[in-house]
């Protein structure tokens, strides 16, 4: 086992480094896609967030920040955007104001973790709180995900292969392939709609003129941000989802380290806020910490944060490529779809693994109406409006979930902990 404080001799950490980018690759270039945001910027600014953490946590800590899936439907919700319709979003200003918005209340908890200690944060949100929010995102998300593979045969298809070239590739791909199945699944699925929409004419052909035209190395699509009262109160509910994600992801890291770094969690959250900000300001979605490279260390066993340095800067050079973007605006509909339908299921699917790991019992029926509310106001993205004011099914299931729970405690209730996640 390689510790975070170790160094592997340099041409194995730059391969080390290179594995890194290709785990995060399929999700942080997925995300800005299915919002209408410029791939080139996420996959830039998610190294630039990676580079950040590890100033942060002053290299003691191992993880790598990309593009978060839970700002999805928020960011659809503020900016009316269709999700996975491949147009650009042209109210993307006013989501990146949400998005600095929520990463600065981020920010703002990381500060009072780290003066005031996380004990607090696991007793507001214990594991059946952050499970329920946790499938929330993925179940409100579910609709747009199967839209994106209906409207003729073809597209259903494409998007239901999509799905089992995951699915297989997860399963039964050797060695390290197995832990790229969005990866593989996208590339063996793009390869299969070239074959019969361009060569064979069953579907809108891929068309390559952008690909062509644009040049090796520049500057990715900057976006300025702008700020609407709507997207902040959409958008920054996320938070919750956030602290969650990374809450657990530490307790993961120390599982699998045997080191505890609950003093560093203040230090995480706050660096993870500050690089959502960062990001948003220019064009960029909102970052998290990433389980794909987390799935990474545990194979490999190297937890070296120096790893994550070379992983980042190989980022930023592929944000830095125009030519790379434009290949990635090529994926066709169906095909991020099929890749919607994986990913939003396994993100509820995630809600499971954190109440099977930390022992939810749902005989109490505190737990089972928190989580049962949670799912209905989710899935059925309740929106509560008083006057100009809206929130949205996410934020409405998030408040929701956390107020219930709480008000439901009775006197011999005693409050969940955290668990570090088994590892497999």
């Amino acid at each position: 086992m390689i510790m975070p404080d170790e160094r592997l001799p340099t041409q194995q950490s730059v391969i080390a480094g290179f594995q890194h980018v290709v785990a995060m690759f399929g999700s942080t270039a997925l995300a800005p896609l299915l919002m209408g945001f410029p791939p080139n910027v996420a996959i830039f600014f998610s190294g630039i967030a990676t580079l950040i953490f590890f100033l942060v946590v002053q290299g003691r800590l191992p993880s790598y920040l990309g593009s978060s899936f839970a700002f999805i439907s928020v960011v659809a919700a503020a900016s009316g955007y269709q999700v996975g319709s491949g147009a650009p979003n042209a109210n993307i200003s006013v989501a990146l104001g949400g998005i600095i918005a929520c990463g600065f209340l981020y920010f703002l908890v990381g500060l009072v973790v780290q003066l005031a200690g996380h004990r607090w944060i696991e007793k507001l949100m214990p594991p059946v709180v952050t499970g329920a929010i946790v499938a929330v995102i993925g179940l409100n998300l579910s609709t747009t995900a199967v839209s994106g593979v209906t409207g003729d045969g073809f597209k259903t298809f494409i998007g239901l292969f999509t799905v089992a070239a995951v699915g297989l590739t997860a399963v039964y791909a050797p060695g390290f392939v197995r832990r790229l199945p969005v990866l593989v699944g996208a590339i063996a699925t793009y390869i299969l709609y070239y074959i019969m929409a361009n060569l064979m004419g069953y579907g809108a052909p891929i068309d390559f003129s952008g690909v062509v035209n644009a040049a090796w190395v520049g500057l990715p699509e900057f976006h300025s941000p702008t700020f609407s009262a709507k997207a902040v109160t959409l958008i920054t509910p996320v938070v919750f989802v956030l602290i969650a994600e990374n809450l657990g992801h530490i307790k993961a890291i120390s599982a699998m380290t045997g080191q505890n770094y609950d003093s560093l969690i203040g230090r995480a959250f706050m660096a993870d806020g500050f690089s959502t900000m960062v990001s948003g300001s220019a064009g960029g979605t909102g970052v998290t910490t990433y389980a794909e490279n987390m799935g990474v260390m545990a194979v490999t066993r190297n937890f070296s944060t120096f790893v994550f340095v070379i992983a980042g800067f190989v980022a930023i050079a592929l944000g830095l490529s125009p030519k790379f973007g434009a290949l990635i605006l090529t994926i066709p509909g169906p095909v991020i779809g099929g890749l919607s339908i994986v990913m939003f299921g396994l993100i509820a699917a995630a809600a499971g693994r954190i109440w099977v790991e930390n022992g939810v019992d749902f005989a109490s029926p505190r737990n089972l109406i928190t989580v049962g509310v949670a799912l209905v106001l989710g899935a059925g993205d309740l929106t509560l409006t008083i006057g100009s004011f809206a929130l949205g099914g996410i934020g409405t299931a998030t408040f929701g979930t956390i107020i219930l729970y709480h008000m439901l405690c009775g006197s011999k209730d005693e409050v969940e902990e955290f668990k570090a996640p088994k590892q497999d």
